[in-house]
C-alpha cells in the first residue's frame, strides 16, 4: 500500500447532498467577492473562477518526492512528458498547457500547501496526483471549486468529494479483487496486517472477495506497526497457511512500506515449511519492487498481484511508451510499469477529452467541472472502462459516491515479470455492494 491508509472510514452520511453543495458554493462565492471588494488587493481565486489566459491552460500535478517513505516522482515526470507532447502538436484548440508541479513531501502540511498553491496559481484542474492526506488538500480545492482528476486512490475523500473524478477504485477494489482471485486456488489464507484502527478494516475487504468466491474468511494475523523485523510473524503466517495439507495455502502481507521487510524475513522462513503462495496488490508490490527484490529468484515469483490496469506489456500502453520515448527519453523517474505513472497518463487523457469537449469555449475550473458533471464519457483506449462521473455512482449506498471504476486486473509474476492472469478484468461493483464495510 506504499504507506497509504485504506479507504474505508467514509459513510453515506458523510456525503453532502447536492443542494447543500450548491448553497455552500454560492455562499463561498459571495464571501470571496465581498472580501475582494473590501480589501481591494491580493485576493485568491473566487470559487469556480479559476481560469487560464487565452492561450495557456494551467494545470497542476503533485506527488511526494525525496521522502524516506512513499515517493512517486514518475507522476509529475509523465505529466511533463504528456504536456510537451500535446504542446508540440499545437495544444488543444489553440491552447497550450502549462504544468505546475508540487511536492507534498508525504505530509498533511505539504498536501495543504500544494492545494493552496493550485488555488493561488488559478489552475483549472489538479491532474494525476498522489497524496494520502485528502483531509488536508480537498478543503482548499472544494473552496475554489477546482476539480481533482485521476488521483491515485490513496485517500477516502477521493471517492466522496464532489470535486473528485477518480479513474480507479483505490485499495477498496484491489483487496476485494485479490480475495476473489484467491478463492479458487488457495487453501487456508492468512492476512498479515498492521495492528491499527486502519488495519482493522483490511480483513473486511479481503474477506468480501474470498466469500464471494465461496471461500472461508482469511486468518487475520496482526503485527505491530513499528516492527523492523518479522521473523515471528513469518513463522506464524506459514503455520496458519500450511494447516491444510490437502491444498496449498496463501499468505497476503498488507503492511504498507514494511511489506518488503516482511517478505525478506518470510523468504528465509518459508524454506522450513511446505510450499505456500503469496499474493498482494499493486499498492504494495509493483514491477519496480519485484525487480529490486530479485526478480525471478525473489520472494514474489508465482505471486498473484491485483492492479487497476492491464500489465505494462499490453499493447494498449504503446501510445504512452511512444510519448515517453519522444519527450522523456532517458528520464529514469518514469517507469511505464508504475501504477502512478499509468494513473497520471489516464488522468491526462480525461483532461484532454474535457478540453476537446469545451472546444473554443472559455476554459476555467468551472467549465472543466461542469463538462465532467454533464455526462461526458471518456474512452481510455481500453485501459479502463468508459469513464463518467454521475453525482451518485453505483457504490453510493456503500459510502463511495464517486467510485465509478471498480475493475481489477489479476496479474501473476512469471520469470520475474508481471503477466496477466485473467482474460478480462473483474468488476467488483456487486461484491462491494454486498460487502459489510461498516
Amino acid at each position: 500500500m506504499t504507506g497509504r491508509r485504506p479507504i474505508l472510514s467514509t459513510t453515506v452520511s458523510s456525503i453532502r447532498p447536492a443542494a447543500h453543495r450548491r448553497v455552500r458554493a454560492t455562499a463561498l462565492s459571495a464571501v470571496a467577492m465581498t472580501a475582494c471588494a473590501s480589501l481591494a488587493a491580493g485576493c485568491g481565486a473566487i470559487p469556480g473562477m479559476s481560469t487560464s489566459t487565452d492561450d495557456e491552460i494551467k494545470v497542476m500535478t503533485w506527488a511526494p518526492q525525496g521522502t524516506s517513505a512513499t515517493n512517486k516522482p514518475g507522476m509529475p515526470a509523465i505529466a511533463s512528458a504528456y504536456i510537451k507532447w500535446v504542446n508540440s502538436q499545437g495544444g488543444i484548440h489553440g491552447h497550450k498547457l502549462k504544468l505546475i508541479t508540487c511536492n507534498d513531501h508525504n505530509t498533511s502540511v505539504g498536501a495543504a500547501n500544494c492545494a493552496q498553491r493550485a488555488v493561488d496559481q488559478n489552475v483549472v484542474a489538479v491532474v494525476g496526483s498522489y497524496s494520502q492526506f485528502g483531509d488536508s488538500y480537498f478543503a482548499p480545492l472544494e473552496g475554489a471549486a477546482i476539480p481533482y482528476i485521476g488521483g491515485y486512490g490513496a485517500s477516502n475523500n477521493e471517492f466522496t468529494s464532489p470535486v473528485s473524478y477518480p479513474v480507479n477504485g483505490g485499495s477498496l477494489t484491489l483487496l476485494s479483487g485479490l480475495g476473489e482471485a484467491l478463492a479458487d486456488s488457495c487453501g487456508p489464507v492468512t492476512l498479515v496486517r498492521p495492528d491499527t484502527i486502519a488495519g482493522d478494516q483490511l480483513p473486511q475487504l479481503l474477506d468480501s472477495g474470498l466469500q464471494a468466491g465461496g471461500h472461508a474468511k482469511a486468518n487475520d494475523q496482526l503485527a505491530a506497526e513499528d516492527l523492523t523485523e518479522y521473523d515471528q510473524q513469518s513463522q506464524k503466517a506459514l503455520e496458519s497457511a500450511t494447516s491444510n495439507a490437502a491444498k496449498t495455502g496463501c499468505v497476503v502481507p498488507e503492511l504498507g512500506d514494511r511489506t518488503a521487510t516482511f517478505m525478506d524475513n518470510f523468504q528465509r522462513a518459508r524454506q522450513d515449511y511446505p510450499k505456500v503462495k503469496t499474493a498482494a496488490e499493486v499498492g504494495s508490490v509493483d514491477q519496480t519492487v519485484i525487480n529490486s527484490t530479485g526478480g525471478a529468484s525473489g520472494p514474489y515469483e508465482g505471486s498473484y498481484i491485483t492492479g487497476w490496469y492491464p500489465v505494462a506489456s499490453d499493447s494498449r500502453w504503446d501510445q504512452m511508451k511512444k510519448v515517453i520515448s519522444k519527450e522523456a527519453f532517458g528520464d529514469n523517474r518514469i517507469d511505464p510499469a508504475d501504477a502512478g505513472v499509468q494513473t497520471t497518463w489516464i488522468a491526462y487523457q480525461v483532461l484532454t477529452a474535457v478540453l476537446e469537449k469545451i472546444g473554443d469555449g472559455d476554459v476555467s475550473s468551472d467549465s472543466v467541472r461542469h463538462t465532467l458533471n454533464d455526462g461526458l464519457k471518456v474512452s481510455t483506449g481500453g485501459l479502463t472502462p468508459s469513464l463518467s462521473w454521475p453525482y451518485q455512482g453505483k457504490l453510493a449506498a456503500a459510502g463511495f459516491a464517486r467510485l465509478v471504476n471498480a475493475d481489477v486486473n489479476v496479474q501473476t509474476v512469471k520469470g520475474g515479470l508481471l503477466q496477466s492472469a485473467n482474460k478480462q478484468a473483474l468488476d467488483m461493483t456487486k461484491v462491494l455492494e454486498n460487502a459489510d464495510l461498516s
